[in-house]
């Protein structure tokens, strides 16, 4: 089930509130952590009883790690999050592991091909995130298994993140009261909403002209028909996974959670390394934390620098998935951001603020090609298209309205050129800084933003969410 269907906008999300809303505050975290497991169980079916049986060892293993000797942390920490990486590898990875093998050895296993659960690796980093905070003493672990059950399954960030992690959230899951206001609720629903438009009636209409562009033989187009493909998936994976973000953050917020914010205007970026602060903040986080500092993040020499920025985005690229497209994505971002810290910052500081976003924006574009291609050939294809190299026989017709949500997504992204406009968003915060006009306003804003919303939902049959195989 994911945010933006007619099961959950209908049914799931209102009946969840009214029930939440109207029991004790000692029942909260069962209603939220039964909505949970029955959130994950529309789509997981089977796994959710593998989830269900591995967080009953993962918080046994924990409660062991914290109590136990010096000398036997370590040996029951590397057990966690061996089981949690042999999980993850098996699931995501073995299908691709088989193939590969077949491929180089020309023959074909009687292998049965293993159905990927959903939001295993985002499951996964939460996971890893609980052991680790312990095992490093940043957070007592929970007493309660229903409490650590909550922070997994908590289906706001069960899907597709953000990866919230758990010293972030640790006092929340046992008492949110002072932050279950109505000035949060109110703000809650409005972020909600937002991030509904956003997916729904931008990112949408935008992906389903990627799609049928960039489905086509890149062979078939002339160089503007390939460029319109790439900078629609551009905006499209953007405002996608950014909405996701939003409707997750607007809904925890609702029931006095505050998650972490996951993306800042990305494409604002003046090099690869900001885009990357900018970008999946919180999975950038978790790797530099988790991933990066362990393996001796600056703190070493120059070249062994390099080979953690590589290990690290190599590993991003497999996070996100399976594929060699997406290890050539990690080490293509891995690629510049060493070329940052050799020439690439300094001269983008030479050239001014204006050329270097663009310079960032068009690697960045060329970036998401390699995400959305299937394999290396098609990526060559694709970009030699892009380059002039196609032969233009393939008719595409981009209606009006895309070409006018492609206009305010370019307006959206680009917001904070026009000066002032960040101080203004200040209500993100506290809706009290709002006249009463002001909040009329915002009122009308989201009952059209919902309405609208609602409306393409039941109409359209195109609905994709990228983040959700992950």
């Amino acid at each position: 089930m994911v945010f933006s269907t007619s099961l959950f906008l209908i049914y799931f999300f209102p009946i969840f509130l009214i029930i939440y809303f109207l029991v004790k505050k000692e029942f909260k975290n069962t209603v939220v952590l039964i909505a949970s497991i029955l959130f994950y169980a529309w789509g997981g079916k089977l796994f959710t009883f593998v989830l269900l049986g591995t967080l009953v060892l993962d918080f046994i293993l924990v409660q062991k790690l914290d109590s136990a000797k010096k000398e036997n942390k370590k040996g029951l920490f590397l057990s966690s999050i061996f089981i949690n990486l042999g999980l993850l590898i098996y699931f995501k990875y073995s299908n691709f592991f088989i193939e590969n093998v077949d491929s180089i050895l020309g023959n074909s296993s009687n292998w049965s091909k293993v159905v990927l659960p959903i939001g295993i690796s985002f499951i996964t980093f939460h996971k890893m995130s609980y052991s680790f905070d312990v095992y490093r003493g940043t957070y007592q672990p929970l007493k309660s298994f229903k409490d650590y059950a909550l922070y997994i399954l908590l289906f706001p960030q069960l899907i597709a993140g953000p990866i919230v992690r758990y010293n972030e959230i640790a006092d929340q899951l046992i008492d949110r009261e002072k932050n279950e206001t109505i000035d949060n609720k109110i703000l809650g629903f409005f972020r909600f909403a937002i991030g509904l438009g956003k997916k729904v009636l931008i990112a949408n209409v935008l992906g389903e002209s990627a799609t049928e562009i960039m489905s086509l033989d890149p062979h078939t187009l002339s160089a503007y028909q390939a460029w319109a493909g790439a900078i629609l998936y551009t905006f499209h994976i953007y405002f996608d996974f950014s909405g996701y973000s939003d409707m997750a953050i607007g809904i925890a917020r609702m029931i006095g959670f505050k998650f972490p914010e996951n993306f800042n205007f990305p494409y604002m970026a003046q090099n690869i390394t900001e885009f990357w602060q900018r970008w999946h903040i919180t999975l950038g986080r978790w790797m530099r934390d988790y991933l990066y500092i362990p393996l001796g993040g600056n703190k070493v020499t120059v070249n062994r620098m390099y080979i953690n920025l590589s290990i690290v985005f190599l590993l991003s690229g497999l996070w996100h998935g399976a594929s060699w497209n997406f290890v050539i994505w990690g080490v293509f971002h891995g690629f510049f951001l060493i070329l940052d810290r050799l020439f690439l910052i300094d001269f983008n500081k030479k050239i001014g603020k204006v050329p270097s976003i663009a310079l960032t924006f068009f690697i960045t574009i060329l970036g998401w090609v390699i995400f959305a291609s299937k394999d290396a050939a098609q990526i060559i294809s694709y970009m030699s298209a892009m380059f002039g190299q196609g032969n233009s026989s393939a008719l595409i017709i981009l209606h009006f309205q895309t070409w006018v949500l492609l206009v305010v997504a370019v307006v959206f992204s680009f917001t904070p050129l026009l000066k002032g406009v960040e101080s203004k968003l200040c209500f993100w915060e506290s809706i009290s800084v709002l006249s009463g006009k002001q909040a009329v306003f915002l009122a009308v804003i989201i009952f059209v933003l919902v309405s609208i919303s609602l409306c393409y939902v039941a109409g359209s049959g195109f609905n994709p969410f990228i983040y959700f195989r992950f």
